[in-house]
């Protein structure tokens, strides 16, 4: 009797897990869309800080997530680095970043995106990003190797932009 009572319970607790993974899983991710970073906010000196960040995110479909970086620099230098990657942690090219030519993705939660970086087949950085409940902001953390060699952490601290 116990055990019936047991598996039925669990039963019901795998039924309402699959459920409610499944329907997540349907819902379209808050991350994307379009994300402007305050660059006020950024721990480096105002004359060193870039004039723009922009992200932007998109379902690419089959699991994949479609990724475009534009940086306008201090120095009115511009990069545009556009990249789609599945998102099961494999390793894909990434083309027009100073800072990565692989790139690896995890979309472990609708709201939550975390991508592994390398340069020349030497990790380079991790960033974890996650939009808050109210879907109008969203914070990057950036783990990376300092050039003494410890670990170091910086956050970034984006809006949303409206749809172009």
């Amino acid at each position: 009797m116990k055990m019936g009572l047991f598996a039925t319970i669990l039963a019901a607790m795998l039924v309402a897990g699959s459920a409610q993974a499944s329907s997540s899983t349907s819902l379209p991710s808050p991350l994307f869309g379009r994300w402007s970073v305050d660059t006020s906010r950024m721990d480096m000196p105002p004359e060193a800080r870039p004039k723009s960040v922009i992200l932007g995110f998109n379902d690419a479909g089959n699991g994949k997530v479609g990724m475009v970086v534009d940086i306008a620099f201090a120095d009115g230098k511009k990069v545009h680095t556009v990249g789609t990657n599945p998102t099961d942690g494999t390793s894909v090219p990434v083309v027009g970043s100073p800072e990565a030519d692989a790139a690896a993705m995890e979309h472990p939660q609708p709201n939550v995106l975390v991508v592994g970086l390398s340069m020349g087949g030497v990790p380079a950085s991790t960033r974890v990003y996650a939009v808050a409940p109210d879907g109008k902001t969203m914070t990057e953390v950036v783990s990376f190797y300092a050039n003494d060699g410890k670990p170091a952490m910086r956050m970034h601290y984006f809006t949303r932009l409206s749809s172009p």
